[in-house]
């Protein structure tokens, strides 16, 4: 069995999932597993053998993911899904249990946690901000009535 740590050395300047761009220091990453599409060791999704990544469900709610590293010589059978599909407070919650519950990697539970807040966030309804009731109305009727007021000049 091959560390982590080199086969981050092999993968970490070539790989498919690499976004690299000029201008930036750092490349981005798309690869399964890595929770904020940061190229680094502490994010990868391709070197550890324990990850778990969110992403949204197909209506609503998100997919939790997460590797066991059990069944990693068992390739279709090594990645669990769980749907949560509860009200934000309760799935943010469950986040945090899960990873509690099946001791995964601690340093990952706030990205962990930012994401499914970010996708829970998107999937609300928009609702366009209106106006107080009385100021839209009220300017012309103002407008007339400082009209009329005024005194007219004598020709």
């Amino acid at each position: 069995m091959v560390s982590s740590h080199l086969n981050w050395l092999i993968i970490r300047d070539h790989n498919s999932f690499l976004l690299k761009q000029k201008n930036i220091r750092k490349p981005f990453a798309k690869e399964p597993g890595n929770l904020t599409n940061l190229s680094s060791f502490r994010y990868s999704g391709l070197v550890h053998k324990k990850t778990l990544s969110i992403t949204p469900a197909e209506k609503k709610g998100f997919n939790y993911c997460f590797k066991r590293p059990k069944l990693a010589n068992k390739p279709a059978k090594t990645i669990k899904k769980v749907l949560v599909k509860t009200h934000a407070r309760h799935a943010l919650k469950k986040v945090s249990n899960m990873i509690k519950k099946h001791h995964y990697r601690r340093d990952l539970k706030q990205a962990a946690l930012r994401r499914a807040s970010a996708i829970l966030r998107s999937q609300r309804p928009y609702n366009p901000k209106k106006g107080k009731a009385g100021t839209a109305p009220a300017a012309p009727a103002a407008a007339a009535t400082a009209a009329a007021a005024a005194p007219k000049k004598a020709e």
